[in-house]
């Protein structure tokens, strides 16, 4: 396993997360080998459970476990934890698992698309190009049920947030806010850029596993016209 040295802190850092919550960071800034590193201490920690610990939730740069404080400790996890991030270097990581996402650019579905063309000096299309090029890494889902923090949103198209949220943004709308781009699972508030819109449900309570996507994928979305977008949306695909 590769680590950017630079930006990897020399040795993790602990921090009291509320009564039930340690959060152990490995750097501060969003990165693939900060992300690569939690990914194996994730895994380590799955490998290596501890008693009492009752979540574990990866982040950009940290981990954060939710334990029992009837069962266990800080002064107690804090020793396993560093003890699993000493092997790290003999980690494999297993390939992550693609997903691919239709999603449809079409101005009535990116209410912002002309604003974040403008921003660039683009034009739309090159715009959708751009933000259909790359595989995105999932480096943690959070915020609503299943919405998903993407890395490698390419420079061209980073766009600031919207000076004022809206109060009501569709399930399935794909934004972007700065340096980053994302799906908003379920209807909600939001202040992302908003330029196209992913008729696939992220999150549905029906299902046997009610998010779709989980922290270690690599995310790739496809265009698609507003036809095909209509018929994957009303189930006739």
């Amino acid at each position: 396993m590769t680590q950017n040295t630079n930006i990897l802190y020399a040795a993790p850092r602990f921090k009291l997360a509320g009564d039930r919550g340690l959060l152990m960071e490995l750097g501060n800034v969003i990165d693939p080998g900060v992300n690569t590193r939690i990914r194996a201490m994730t895994t380590r920690m799955a490998e290596n459970p501890a008693s009492g610990v009752d979540e574990i939730i990866p982040t950009y740069c940290a981990v954060i476990l939710v334990y029992d404080p009837v069962v266990t400790s800080p002064d107690r996890l804090i020793p396993w934890l560093v003890s699993l991030y000493e092997t790290l270097d003999s980690i494999v990581l297993a390939a992550p698992d693609i997903v691919d996402l239709p999603v449809c650019y079409h101005p009535s579905l990116g209410p912002d698309m002309a604003h974040v063309a403008r921003t660039n000096g683009l034009t739309a299309q090159a715009v959708v190009e751009i933000h259909t090029a790359p595989l995105y890494p999932v480096y943690m889902i959070g915020f609503t049920p299943g919405f998903p923090y993407l890395g490698g949103l390419s420079k061209k198209i980073h766009t600031p947030r919207l000076s004022s949220p809206r109060t009501h943004v569709p399930a399935g709308s794909v934004g972007i806010a700065n340096n980053q781009t994302g799906i908003y699972p379920i209807d909600s508030p939001g202040g992302w850029q908003l330029i196209g819109q992913c008729p696939v449900k992220l999150f549905d309570p029906a299902r046997e596993n009610p998010i779709l996507l989980k922290a270690g994928d690599q995310l790739k979305f496809t265009p698609i016209s507003l036809d095909r977008f209509n018929e994957i949306k009303t189930g006739a695909a």
